[in-house]
């Protein structure tokens, strides 16, 4: 089916992103290989000088260098992005009661969990899901103004609790750290439900792009270590191949965007999120690996037909049934990766949300 004409001038402006991006690491690499460069080398055995000021530090103790800078500069952008996206053609959230909690985990960073929690009458414990963002491992959040809209219109509209988890970004933190922080979230949310008004027997999963990565991971861990009884896991257009192995660039020959540049992408996306690429192949960092997927949850996947993660949602449905779970796949055509976004201005988005909600409510039963 065409690309929707709505995606059209988005489609250049990204077109022309990602070719400044490779531009941009071509002119780095060269530059460091001029050999009349005016930065000098500096020999690994030189010696110090005893009065030179040492690099500036964060006050986490991190570094504050070149790439730090940037990454903060990129994910200030990502956030007016955000922010203009849901202003223009998102769809405000309802006023919802909210409630934090922060969630200790072992050997790793503490995490955030924000519950959306929907009206009740009395005291009665609701369904819940525990919820992944999507951005590449590395920008998004649960503050981020469509992702906090979108569970709140989750929450409201399929009538469940929704557990943000805010995990941690990479390359700050690396793999298995965002797996192990929503691993403990989903811990915390089984042991706190009667405290945050939950059913713990009704309790599922939501993911989206690199959420929907951790989302699966953390159906695997729970499978594997405590397992706990969940109703439900719905995956949207999830990574779950870091290796790359199942990525459909068929999608991206059709908007004419090289194949160099799209897989690209995804090896940079792999790189800031793995520590040492033979993670890729660890199930935990790419679910459709995992040497069985049996026992797992019933899966809701939605795929965009524009969106080389077509073949891993896919190819993960397929994994699925093959193990003997209830799974079913959704490919919504004409459309984008980050279709769920447009809910004010696009008819798929919003059937889209439907959709989702309608996976939700499955946790009623």
């Amino acid at each position: 089916m065409p690309l929707d004409p709505f995606f059209e001038e988005r489609l250049r402006v990204h077109r022309k992103y990602m070719f400044d991006q490779a531009m941009s690491t071509v002119r780095t690499r060269l530059t460091a290989l001029w050999p009349f460069s005016r930065v000098p080398v500096v020999p690994a055995a030189a010696s110090v000088d005893a009065n030179a000021k040492p690099a500036k530090k964060a006050r986490s103790g991190q570094d504050v260098g070149p790439h730090a800078r940037a990454r903060a500069r990129h994910r200030r952008a990502a956030l007016a992005w955000d922010r203009t996206e849901l202003s223009t053609v998102g769809t405000p959230g309802p006023e919802v009661r909210i409630t934090e909690h922060h969630v200790p985990v072992p050997g790793h960073p503490a995490v955030r969990v924000r519950i959306y929690h929907p009206s009740v009458v009395g005291d009665a414990p609701v369904p819940a899901v525990l919820a992944f963002f999507g951005g590449a491992f590395r920008i998004g959040g649960i503050d981020y103004p469509t992702t906090d809209a979108a569970y709140r219109r989750r929450c409201v509209d399929a009538h469940v609790a929704i557990a943000a988890v805010d995990y941690a970004l990479a390359p700050e933190h690396r793999y298995p750290a965002q797996v192990e922080q929503g691993y403990a979230a989903l811990e915390w949310l089984f042991a706190s439900a009667g405290e945050v008004g939950v059913d713990p027997s009704r309790i599922g999963v939501l993911g989206i792009s690199a959420g929907g990565c951790l989302a699966a991971a953390v159906t695997l861990l729970n499978r594997d270590r405590s397992r706990h009884q969940l109703g439900v896991q719905v995956l949207e257009v999830p990574v779950v191949d870091l290796t790359g192995s199942h990525m459909d660039l068929g999608a991206m020959r059709a908007l004419h965007i090289p194949r160099f540049l799209t897989v690209r992408e995804l090896r940079s996306v792999a790189r800031t999120y793995l520590a040492r690429p033979a993670d890729a192949r660890e199930s935990y960092a790419s679910p459709l690996l995992a040497a069985s997927h049996e026992g797992l949850p019933p899966a809701v996947i939605l795929t965009a037909e524009y969106d080389p993660l077509r073949g891993d949602g896919d190819a993960y449905g397929a994994a699925l049934r093959r193990a003997g779970v209830d799974a079913s796949v959704v490919r919504y055509q004409g459309v984008t990766h980050d279709t769920a976004i447009f809910t004010g201005a696009l008819p798929a988005a919003r059937r889209w949300h439907d959709d989702v909600v309608a996976a939700l409510r499955r946790l009623h039963a």
